[in-house]
Protein backbone atom coordinates (compact mmCIF):
# COMPACT_ATOMS: atom_id res chain seq x y z
CA UNK A 1 0.00 0.00 0.00
CA UNK A 2 1.63 3.09 -0.89
CA UNK A 3 1.43 6.19 0.98
CA UNK A 4 -0.72 9.25 -0.12
CA UNK A 5 1.93 12.34 -1.07
CA UNK A 6 0.78 15.31 0.48
CA UNK A 7 0.52 18.85 -1.46
CA UNK A 8 2.33 21.27 0.06
CA UNK A 9 0.27 23.86 2.04
CA UNK A 10 -0.72 26.71 0.36
CA UNK A 11 0.22 30.11 2.48
CA UNK A 12 -3.34 32.04 3.57
CA UNK A 13 -2.76 35.44 2.28
CA UNK A 14 -4.60 37.48 5.26
CA UNK A 15 -5.86 40.94 5.38
CA UNK A 16 -4.22 44.41 5.71
CA UNK A 17 -4.99 45.93 9.54
CA UNK A 18 -3.88 49.29 10.67
CA UNK A 19 -2.04 49.22 14.35
CA UNK A 20 -3.27 51.89 16.49
CA UNK A 21 -1.78 54.95 17.08
CA UNK A 22 1.41 54.34 14.87
CA UNK A 23 0.14 55.93 11.54
CA UNK A 24 2.16 59.35 10.89
CA UNK A 25 -0.05 60.19 7.99
CA UNK A 26 3.45 60.07 6.32
CA UNK A 27 1.23 61.37 2.58
CA UNK A 28 -1.21 58.44 1.87
CA UNK A 29 1.64 55.87 0.58
CA UNK A 30 -0.33 52.84 1.41
CA UNK A 31 -3.05 54.06 -0.62
CA UNK A 32 -1.43 54.72 -3.72
CA UNK A 33 1.03 51.25 -3.37
CA UNK A 34 -2.82 49.14 -3.45
CA UNK A 35 -3.39 47.65 -6.77
CA UNK A 36 -7.28 47.14 -5.71
CA UNK A 37 -8.17 50.94 -4.39
CA UNK A 38 -9.12 49.10 -0.97
CA UNK A 39 -7.62 52.28 0.97
CA UNK A 40 -8.95 55.34 1.58
CA UNK A 41 -7.58 57.96 4.04
CA UNK A 42 -9.62 59.87 6.91
CA UNK A 43 -9.60 63.28 7.60
CA UNK A 44 -6.46 62.84 9.60
CA UNK A 45 -4.40 61.07 7.01
CA UNK A 46 -4.50 57.50 8.06
CA UNK A 47 -5.81 54.75 6.57
CA UNK A 48 -9.13 53.45 6.43
CA UNK A 49 -8.77 49.19 5.26
CA UNK A 50 -12.07 47.89 3.11
CA UNK A 51 -11.18 44.20 4.46
CA UNK A 52 -14.34 43.13 1.43
CA UNK A 53 -11.45 44.43 -1.19
CA UNK A 54 -8.05 43.31 -0.06
CA UNK A 55 -6.26 40.44 -1.73
CA UNK A 56 -3.24 40.39 0.91
CA UNK A 57 -0.44 41.32 -1.74
CA UNK A 58 1.45 43.08 1.17
CA UNK A 59 2.38 46.36 -0.53
CA UNK A 60 1.05 48.62 1.78
CA UNK A 61 2.85 47.00 4.36
CA UNK A 62 6.44 47.10 2.71
CA UNK A 63 5.68 51.01 2.06
CA UNK A 64 4.55 52.43 5.58
CA UNK A 65 7.63 53.73 6.96
CA UNK A 66 6.15 53.80 10.57
CA UNK A 67 5.47 49.88 10.26
CA UNK A 68 1.76 50.94 11.08
CA UNK A 69 -0.10 48.28 9.05
CA UNK A 70 0.21 44.31 9.77
CA UNK A 71 -1.44 41.20 7.93
CA UNK A 72 -4.22 39.82 9.82
CA UNK A 73 -5.27 36.34 9.89
CA UNK A 74 -8.74 34.38 10.49
CA UNK A 75 -7.95 31.25 13.18
CA UNK A 76 -8.73 28.96 10.13
CA UNK A 77 -5.75 30.77 8.19
CA UNK A 78 -3.50 30.79 11.68
CA UNK A 79 -4.42 27.30 11.92
CA UNK A 80 -2.19 26.48 8.26
CA UNK A 81 0.41 28.59 9.46
CA UNK A 82 1.20 26.73 12.14
CA UNK A 83 0.88 23.47 10.24
CA UNK A 84 3.20 24.43 7.85
CA UNK A 85 5.26 26.22 10.66
CA UNK A 86 5.14 22.54 11.93
CA UNK A 87 5.66 20.68 8.64
CA UNK A 88 9.10 22.92 8.03
CA UNK A 89 8.07 23.18 4.47
CA UNK A 90 8.12 25.67 2.50
CA UNK A 91 5.20 27.36 2.03
CA UNK A 92 3.75 27.79 -1.74
CA UNK A 93 3.05 31.05 -2.44
CA UNK A 94 1.19 32.25 -5.07
CA UNK A 95 3.34 34.36 -7.67
CA UNK A 96 2.64 38.26 -7.92
CA UNK A 97 2.48 38.42 -11.40
CA UNK A 98 2.44 42.56 -11.09
CA UNK A 99 5.78 42.40 -9.26
CA UNK A 100 7.48 39.69 -11.49
CA UNK A 101 6.89 41.26 -14.61
CA UNK A 102 8.45 44.71 -12.94
CA UNK A 103 11.43 43.26 -12.13
CA UNK A 104 11.93 41.47 -15.47
CA UNK A 105 11.37 45.59 -16.95
CA UNK A 106 14.22 46.92 -14.15
CA UNK A 107 16.43 44.15 -14.64
CA UNK A 108 17.14 45.37 -18.84
CA UNK A 109 18.29 48.85 -17.33
CA UNK A 110 22.21 48.92 -16.02
CA UNK A 111 25.24 51.33 -15.71
CA UNK A 112 25.53 54.56 -14.28
CA UNK A 113 25.83 57.38 -16.72
CA UNK A 114 27.19 61.42 -16.56
CA UNK A 115 25.89 63.86 -19.12
CA UNK A 116 29.18 65.46 -19.64
CA UNK A 117 28.00 69.45 -20.35
CA UNK A 118 29.84 71.01 -22.84
CA UNK A 119 30.24 74.47 -24.45
CA UNK A 120 32.62 75.86 -26.87
CA UNK A 121 34.32 72.01 -26.24
CA UNK A 122 34.71 73.11 -22.75
CA UNK A 123 33.38 71.29 -20.03
CA UNK A 124 31.68 72.47 -16.96
CA UNK A 125 32.98 71.26 -13.38
CA UNK A 126 30.09 70.06 -12.34
CA UNK A 127 30.34 67.41 -14.93
CA UNK A 128 33.47 65.82 -13.18
CA UNK A 129 32.05 65.96 -9.89
CA UNK A 130 29.31 63.53 -10.68
CA UNK A 131 31.55 61.27 -12.04
CA UNK A 132 32.90 60.77 -8.58
CA UNK A 133 29.58 60.24 -6.88
CA UNK A 134 28.70 58.18 -10.15
CA UNK A 135 31.75 56.17 -9.71
CA UNK A 136 30.17 55.31 -6.06
CA UNK A 137 26.74 54.61 -7.14
CA UNK A 138 28.29 52.50 -9.94
CA UNK A 139 30.53 50.30 -7.49
CA UNK A 140 27.86 49.86 -5.32
CA UNK A 141 25.57 48.36 -8.02
CA UNK A 142 28.43 46.08 -9.54
CA UNK A 143 28.06 47.89 -12.64
CA UNK A 144 30.07 50.73 -15.07
CA UNK A 145 30.38 54.19 -15.08
CA UNK A 146 30.22 55.99 -18.25
CA UNK A 147 30.07 59.71 -19.85
CA UNK A 148 27.94 60.55 -22.45
CA UNK A 149 29.38 63.44 -24.57
CA UNK A 150 27.24 65.45 -27.40
CA UNK A 151 29.13 68.28 -29.21
CA UNK A 152 31.45 68.62 -32.58
CA UNK A 153 35.11 67.89 -31.97
CA UNK A 154 34.50 66.75 -28.64
CA UNK A 155 36.32 63.54 -28.14
CA UNK A 156 38.91 64.96 -25.76
CA UNK A 157 36.25 65.05 -23.45
CA UNK A 158 36.00 61.49 -23.16
CA UNK A 159 39.72 61.06 -22.31
CA UNK A 160 39.12 63.82 -19.82
CA UNK A 161 35.97 61.57 -18.23
CA UNK A 162 38.42 58.61 -18.00
CA UNK A 163 40.95 61.01 -16.23
CA UNK A 164 38.04 61.38 -13.48
CA UNK A 165 36.91 57.62 -13.38
CA UNK A 166 34.60 56.70 -16.56
CA UNK A 167 35.25 53.53 -18.03
CA UNK A 168 33.00 54.19 -20.85
CA UNK A 169 32.36 57.44 -23.02
CA UNK A 170 29.04 57.57 -25.27
CA UNK A 171 30.57 60.06 -28.14
CA UNK A 172 27.79 61.71 -30.85
CA UNK A 173 30.43 64.16 -32.58
CA UNK A 174 28.75 65.99 -34.98
CA UNK A 175 28.09 69.69 -36.98
CA UNK A 176 24.59 69.50 -36.02
CA UNK A 177 25.28 68.91 -31.69
CA UNK A 178 27.97 72.08 -31.96
CA UNK A 179 25.39 74.84 -30.13
CA UNK A 180 23.07 73.29 -27.35
CA UNK A 181 19.41 72.96 -28.92
CA UNK A 182 16.80 70.81 -26.66
CA UNK A 183 15.67 69.07 -29.68
CA UNK A 184 18.86 67.56 -30.97
CA UNK A 185 20.56 66.36 -27.75
CA UNK A 186 16.98 65.31 -26.75
CA UNK A 187 16.88 63.21 -29.92
CA UNK A 188 20.53 62.09 -29.09
CA UNK A 189 20.33 60.74 -25.35
CA UNK A 190 17.14 59.28 -26.10
CA UNK A 191 18.63 57.00 -28.91
CA UNK A 192 21.43 56.18 -26.21
CA UNK A 193 18.69 55.41 -23.84
CA UNK A 194 16.86 52.87 -25.86
CA UNK A 195 19.66 51.85 -27.39
CA UNK A 196 22.19 50.61 -24.23
CA UNK A 197 19.30 51.45 -21.40
CA UNK A 198 21.02 52.68 -18.31
CA UNK A 199 19.97 52.05 -14.82
CA UNK A 200 20.64 55.81 -13.56
CA UNK A 201 21.44 59.27 -15.27
CA UNK A 202 23.61 62.15 -13.27
CA UNK A 203 23.32 65.78 -14.88
CA UNK A 204 23.95 69.10 -13.98
CA UNK A 205 21.65 71.50 -12.08
CA UNK A 206 22.61 74.09 -14.29
CA UNK A 207 20.69 76.42 -16.74
CA UNK A 208 21.66 73.66 -19.64
CA UNK A 209 21.06 70.49 -17.65
CA UNK A 210 17.48 71.35 -15.89
CA UNK A 211 16.62 71.98 -19.58
CA UNK A 212 17.28 68.69 -20.80
CA UNK A 213 16.83 66.21 -17.84
CA UNK A 214 13.60 67.18 -17.84
CA UNK A 215 12.80 67.16 -21.66
CA UNK A 216 13.90 63.97 -20.97
CA UNK A 217 12.37 62.45 -18.73
CA UNK A 218 9.03 63.60 -19.96
CA UNK A 219 9.83 61.57 -23.46
CA UNK A 220 11.00 58.80 -22.01
CA UNK A 221 8.68 58.76 -19.25
CA UNK A 222 10.43 58.22 -16.27
CA UNK A 223 11.11 60.22 -12.45
CA UNK A 224 13.26 63.09 -12.30
CA UNK A 225 14.79 64.33 -8.88
CA UNK A 226 16.41 68.11 -9.28
CA UNK A 227 18.56 69.96 -6.99
CA UNK A 228 20.08 66.84 -5.12
CA UNK A 229 22.03 67.11 -2.03
CA UNK A 230 22.69 63.30 -1.74
CA UNK A 231 22.90 60.03 -3.99
CA UNK A 232 22.96 56.60 -2.49
CA UNK A 233 21.64 53.07 -3.61
CA UNK A 234 19.35 51.01 -1.19
CA UNK A 235 19.08 47.27 -1.21
CA UNK A 236 16.80 47.30 -4.15
CA UNK A 237 18.99 48.78 -6.39
CA UNK A 238 17.17 52.16 -6.23
CA UNK A 239 18.75 55.36 -6.22
CA UNK A 240 18.01 57.54 -3.09
CA UNK A 241 17.93 61.12 -4.29
CA UNK A 242 17.73 63.80 -1.37
CA UNK A 243 17.03 67.26 -1.77
CA UNK A 244 15.26 69.67 0.53
CA UNK A 245 11.60 70.23 0.40
CA UNK A 246 8.87 72.37 1.57
CA UNK A 247 10.64 75.37 0.80
CA UNK A 248 14.36 73.56 2.74
CA UNK A 249 12.52 72.71 6.13
CA UNK A 250 12.95 68.94 5.58
CA UNK A 251 15.17 67.20 3.91
CA UNK A 252 13.25 64.35 1.17
CA UNK A 253 14.78 61.02 0.25
CA UNK A 254 12.94 60.56 -3.11
CA UNK A 255 12.95 57.33 -5.26
CA UNK A 256 11.88 55.87 -8.29
CA UNK A 257 11.40 51.96 -8.04
CA UNK A 258 9.25 51.27 -10.69
CA UNK A 259 10.46 53.32 -13.71
CA UNK A 260 14.01 53.10 -15.09
CA UNK A 261 16.18 55.14 -15.55
CA UNK A 262 16.46 56.66 -12.63
CA UNK A 263 17.24 60.55 -13.27
CA UNK A 264 19.17 63.45 -10.93
CA UNK A 265 20.21 66.76 -11.40
CA UNK A 266 22.78 68.12 -8.97
CA UNK A 267 23.82 72.05 -8.28
CA UNK A 268 27.72 72.77 -8.85
CA UNK A 269 29.81 72.29 -5.53
CA UNK A 270 27.41 70.17 -4.39
CA UNK A 271 29.83 66.75 -4.31
CA UNK A 272 33.64 66.93 -4.24
CA UNK A 273 35.38 66.85 -7.39
CA UNK A 274 36.46 63.06 -8.49
CA UNK A 275 40.24 62.45 -8.28
CA UNK A 276 41.86 63.55 -11.58
CA UNK A 277 43.92 60.31 -13.00
CA UNK A 278 46.66 61.77 -15.48
CA UNK A 279 46.67 58.73 -18.62
CA UNK A 280 43.43 57.13 -17.53
CA UNK A 281 42.12 54.95 -20.46
CA UNK A 282 38.47 53.52 -21.61
CA UNK A 283 36.14 52.54 -24.28
CA UNK A 284 35.09 54.98 -26.95
CA UNK A 285 31.42 54.20 -28.04
CA UNK A 286 31.24 56.07 -31.31
CA UNK A 287 26.90 56.28 -32.29
CA UNK A 288 25.44 58.66 -34.82
CA UNK A 289 22.01 59.65 -34.14
CA UNK A 290 19.37 60.48 -37.03
CA UNK A 291 18.98 64.02 -36.47
CA UNK A 292 19.48 66.20 -39.26
CA UNK A 293 20.26 70.25 -39.25
CA UNK A 294 16.41 70.73 -41.37
CA UNK A 295 14.61 69.40 -38.74
CA UNK A 296 15.74 71.25 -35.71
CA UNK A 297 13.54 74.15 -35.80
CA UNK A 298 16.03 76.72 -33.56
CA UNK A 299 18.60 78.17 -35.11
CA UNK A 300 21.49 80.04 -33.26
CA UNK A 301 22.62 83.20 -34.43
CA UNK A 302 24.78 84.23 -31.96
CA UNK A 303 25.96 83.04 -28.19
CA UNK A 304 26.44 86.10 -25.76
CA UNK A 305 27.76 85.18 -22.59
CA UNK A 306 26.26 86.79 -19.06
CA UNK A 307 29.41 86.67 -17.21
CA UNK A 308 30.82 89.72 -16.82
CA UNK A 309 34.41 90.86 -16.71
CA UNK A 310 33.46 92.67 -13.16
CA UNK A 311 31.41 89.82 -11.38
CA UNK A 312 32.10 88.35 -8.60
CA UNK A 313 32.50 84.30 -8.84
CA UNK A 314 31.15 83.17 -5.14
CA UNK A 315 30.40 79.09 -6.02
CA UNK A 316 33.91 79.42 -7.33
CA UNK A 317 35.90 80.87 -4.44
CA UNK A 318 38.32 79.31 -1.64
CA UNK A 319 37.52 81.96 1.02
CA UNK A 320 34.56 83.63 1.66
CA UNK A 321 33.13 86.06 4.21
CA UNK A 322 29.10 85.81 4.09
CA UNK A 323 26.76 88.05 5.54
CA UNK A 324 23.24 88.20 7.02
CA UNK A 325 20.17 90.23 9.06
CA UNK A 326 22.99 90.81 11.46
CA UNK A 327 24.72 93.15 9.00
CA UNK A 328 21.74 95.64 9.88
CA UNK A 329 22.22 97.13 6.67
CA UNK A 330 24.14 97.67 3.55
CA UNK A 331 27.01 99.98 3.68
CA UNK A 332 28.45 97.40 6.79
CA UNK A 333 29.34 94.96 3.86
CA UNK A 334 32.36 97.22 3.63
CA UNK A 335 33.63 95.92 6.71
CA UNK A 336 32.96 92.17 4.92
CA UNK A 337 34.95 93.12 1.97
CA UNK A 338 37.92 94.31 3.87
CA UNK A 339 38.39 91.10 5.49
CA UNK A 340 37.83 89.08 2.11
CA UNK A 341 40.53 91.23 0.45
CA UNK A 342 42.57 90.34 3.27
CA UNK A 343 41.99 86.27 2.73
CA UNK A 344 42.16 86.82 -0.80
CA UNK A 345 38.04 85.80 -0.78
CA UNK A 346 34.80 87.03 -1.84
CA UNK A 347 31.82 88.56 0.24
CA UNK A 348 28.57 86.27 0.17
CA UNK A 349 25.34 87.04 1.51
CA UNK A 350 22.10 85.27 3.01
CA UNK A 351 19.08 85.67 1.34
CA UNK A 352 17.27 88.34 4.31
CA UNK A 353 20.83 90.34 2.94
CA UNK A 354 19.72 89.97 -0.63
CA UNK A 355 16.24 90.38 -0.30
CA UNK A 356 16.79 93.68 1.82
CA UNK A 357 19.03 95.05 -0.97
CA UNK A 358 22.36 95.16 0.86
CA UNK A 359 24.15 92.71 -1.72
CA UNK A 360 23.29 91.67 -5.22
CA UNK A 361 21.43 88.35 -5.47
CA UNK A 362 24.54 86.73 -7.41
CA UNK A 363 26.38 86.69 -4.02
CA UNK A 364 23.66 84.86 -2.79
CA UNK A 365 24.53 81.56 -1.05
CA UNK A 366 22.04 79.25 -0.37
CA UNK A 367 19.13 76.34 -1.55
CA UNK A 368 17.76 79.39 -4.21
CA UNK A 369 21.64 80.85 -4.36
CA UNK A 370 24.58 79.29 -4.89
CA UNK A 371 26.02 76.55 -3.60
CA UNK A 372 29.50 76.68 -2.07
CA UNK A 373 32.46 74.13 -0.68
CA UNK A 374 35.24 76.78 -0.10
CA UNK A 375 38.20 76.52 2.16
CA UNK A 376 36.97 78.76 4.76
CA UNK A 377 33.46 80.44 4.83
CA UNK A 378 33.04 82.91 7.60
CA UNK A 379 29.29 83.37 8.17
CA UNK A 380 28.40 86.89 10.22
CA UNK A 381 25.43 87.62 11.21
CA UNK A 382 24.08 84.65 10.09
CA UNK A 383 21.23 82.97 11.83
CA UNK A 384 21.50 79.61 9.60
CA UNK A 385 18.32 78.10 8.63
CA UNK A 386 18.22 75.17 6.49
CA UNK A 387 17.73 77.27 3.72
CA UNK A 388 21.37 78.76 3.56
CA UNK A 389 22.98 75.76 5.70
CA UNK A 390 22.34 73.36 2.17
CA UNK A 391 24.01 76.32 0.32
CA UNK A 392 27.69 75.91 2.85
CA UNK A 393 27.26 73.18 5.26
CA UNK A 394 30.41 71.24 3.44
CA UNK A 395 32.58 73.72 3.42
CA UNK A 396 36.40 72.76 4.84
CA UNK A 397 36.06 74.88 7.46
CA UNK A 398 32.89 77.21 8.75
CA UNK A 399 33.61 79.84 11.14
CA UNK A 400 30.46 81.24 12.64
CA UNK A 401 30.26 85.01 14.41
CA UNK A 402 26.72 85.68 15.92
CA UNK A 403 25.29 87.16 19.12
CA UNK A 404 22.86 84.27 19.22
CA UNK A 405 24.62 81.02 21.17
CA UNK A 406 21.62 79.44 20.01
CA UNK A 407 21.84 80.18 16.58
CA UNK A 408 21.16 77.22 14.43
CA UNK A 409 24.17 78.06 12.33
CA UNK A 410 26.77 76.97 15.27
CA UNK A 411 25.54 73.32 15.04
CA UNK A 412 27.68 73.08 11.59
CA UNK A 413 30.57 75.37 12.58
CA UNK A 414 33.77 74.37 12.81
CA UNK A 415 34.48 77.15 14.99
CA UNK A 416 31.64 79.23 16.64
CA UNK A 417 32.33 83.07 18.05
CA UNK A 418 29.69 84.24 20.28
CA UNK A 419 29.51 87.72 20.50
CA UNK A 420 29.56 91.73 18.23
CA UNK A 421 30.59 91.13 14.66
CA UNK A 422 31.12 94.24 14.64
CA UNK A 423 33.85 94.18 17.13
CA UNK A 424 35.12 90.74 16.22
CA UNK A 425 35.16 91.24 12.56
CA UNK A 426 37.56 94.29 12.49
CA UNK A 427 39.72 92.41 15.14
CA UNK A 428 40.00 89.72 12.65
CA UNK A 429 40.97 91.86 9.70
CA UNK A 430 43.78 93.77 11.77
CA UNK A 431 45.03 90.59 12.88
CA UNK A 432 45.46 89.65 9.38
CA UNK A 433 47.23 92.42 8.39
CA UNK A 434 49.40 92.60 11.36
CA UNK A 435 50.79 89.04 10.33
CA UNK A 436 51.55 89.71 6.89
CA UNK A 437 53.61 92.99 7.77
CA UNK A 438 55.42 90.48 10.33
CA UNK A 439 56.21 88.30 7.29
CA UNK A 440 57.09 90.82 5.34
CA UNK A 441 59.41 92.71 7.50
CA UNK A 442 61.75 88.85 8.23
Amino acid sequence: MTEEIKKPLKKPRGKACVLEGKCIACGARCQSSCPVDAIEMNEAGEPVINKDKCIGCVKCVKVCPAQAIEMFFTPEEQKILDEIMKQGAPAVEEIDEEAAALAKKLAAYRGVWVFVEQTEGEAAKVSWELLGKGKELAAALGVELAAVVIGENVEHLCREAFAYGAVKAYLMDAPVFHYYRTESYLRGINHLIEKYKPEIILMGATGLGRDLAGAVATVVGTGLTADCTGLAIDDKRNLMQTRPAFGGNIMATIMCDKFRPQMATVRPHVMPMAEHKTGATGEIIRETCPVREEDILVKVLEIISDKKKDQVDVAGAEFIVSGGRGMMGKENFAMLQELANELGGVVGASRSAVDAGWMPQERQVGQTGKTVRPKIYIACGISGAIQHLVGMQDSDVIIAINRDKEAPIFEVATYGIVGDLFQIVPAFTNLLREMKAARGAN
